[in-house]
């Protein structure tokens, strides 16, 4: 086991600094990019503009907009984040890029928080649609939801990813929405899946895990971003932490609950001295490899949905030293929220650059610490 960096939780003082850096970087952004997106990281520390909404990331641009609108009360951020509303509708009724099980990252943030929060129907109506087209994935009788491309495709078919465990939340939503409970038993059977297969009896997780597209029988697990199919990609880890907990809360099953602390004790025991993960989680200090500052963000949200003692400690640490070592604040020359994370170390994808995710679930966990009160919306 690594030594565990000791430093105690962020004092309120701190997490008031680094919320008001955050919302002067938002404000910046706000004023650049507009109702347009910025690219999925930064290149040279500065997020470029991609024009138009397409990938599997733009969400999280109105998702921090709606938290900053959250921590303040200010209806102008809450205006700027409604402004993508119209483009997230029309994303899923024009089926455009929608191909891909991240209709829940998609959709959540872009459309259930406006929901939920201005009752805004068309958000409504959109995201309605978007689960909708999410069970158009599913493969049976497997009973994944297929994570990429066309349904038919050889090397796709049968394949689900971890990251999928954040999308199921648009399907308990819609289920709720609707009163129509097929959305929500697809999601946990999905979820049932994933804890018996792509979670390692060591706690560890694949990334991708491929399942018999004809008789349903798992086959294989495999890796597309972390350093082999037979280590742990440290993002993945993260959304398992929250994933599980995520999904033990819409279902209250106890099983989710053990496989995300299962998760969450295994990436605790390898985070290296200052307790922010190197990209796989197979590499330690002294390993020359970079850091994924993201897959920090999102473990500190799980475990501070797990809750307890243990845990909210463990957050604490690694949001002290995001905070401290890893944000942006003091740094005008970047309009990223956090520096040094990795989108696809294999394929030399958004290296040691900010990241879209990782900066909107840095938002969100200051969000959370901001105010204790806080509901997120997944």
């Amino acid at each position: 086991m690594t030594a565990i960096d000791v430093r105690p939780s962020p004092d309120a003082e701190a997490v008031a600094a680094a919320v008001a850096a955050a919302l002067t970087t938002i404000d910046r952004n706000i004023a650049t990019f507009g109702t347009n997106y910025p690219g999925d990281t930064t290149t040279g520390g500065n997020y470029l503009d991609r024009g138009g909404n397409f990938g599997w990331t733009t969400s999280f641009w109105p998702g921090m907009t709606w938290l900053a609108h959250e921590l303040t009360g200010d209806a102008s951020y809450a205006r700027a984040a409604a402004g993508h509303v119209p483009s997230f509708a029309d994303r899923i009724h024009s089926l455009s890029d929608v191909d891909t099980h991240d209709l829940g990252f998609l959709y959540t943030l872009s459309c259930v928080v406006p929901w939920q929060l201005a009752e805004d129907t068309v958000a409504r109506d959109a995201a309605v649609a978007a689960a909708d087209h999410l069970l158009t994935r599913v493969l049976e009788p497997a009973g994944i939801i297929q994570a990429w491309g066309d349904m038919s495709d050889p090397r796709q078919q049968g394949r689900t990813i971890i990251d999928s465990l954040m999308n199921t939340p648009l399907l308990f939503w819609a289920s709720s929405i609707t009163g129509e409970s097929r959305y929500a038993d697809i999601a946990r059977r999905h979820t049932e899946q994933l804890r018996d297969n792509i979670l390692r009896p060591d706690g560890t997780t694949f990334h991708t895990f491929y399942w018999d597209p004809a008789g349903g029988e798992p086959v294989r697990g495999e890796t597309e971003q972390g350093s082999s199919d037979e280590s742990c990609w440290a993002r993945g880890q993260a959304w398992g932490i929250y994933g599980f907990a995520l999904n033990h809360r819409h279902t209250g099953d106890p099983s989710f609950r053990a496989a995300a602390e299962r998760c969450a004790e295994r990436f605790l025991d390898r985070l290296p001295a200052d307790s922010v993960p190197y990209w796989d989680l197979v590499f330690g200090d002294g390993s020359g490899q970079e850091r994924d500052s993201s897959a920090a963000a999102i473990a500190v949200c799980g475990l501070l949905t797990l809750g307890g003692d243990r845990y909210r400690a463990a957050a604490g640490r690694i949001l002290t030293s995001l905070i401290d070592d890893y944000s942006t604040a003091g740094k005008p020359d970047s309009n990223a929220l956090l520096r040094h994370g990795v989108y696809d170390k294999p394929k030399g994808v958004g290296v040691d650059e900010g990241n879209l995710w990782g900066d909107y679930f840095y938002l969100e966990a200051l969000t959370r610490v901001t105010r204790p009160d806080w509901s997120d919306h997944w």
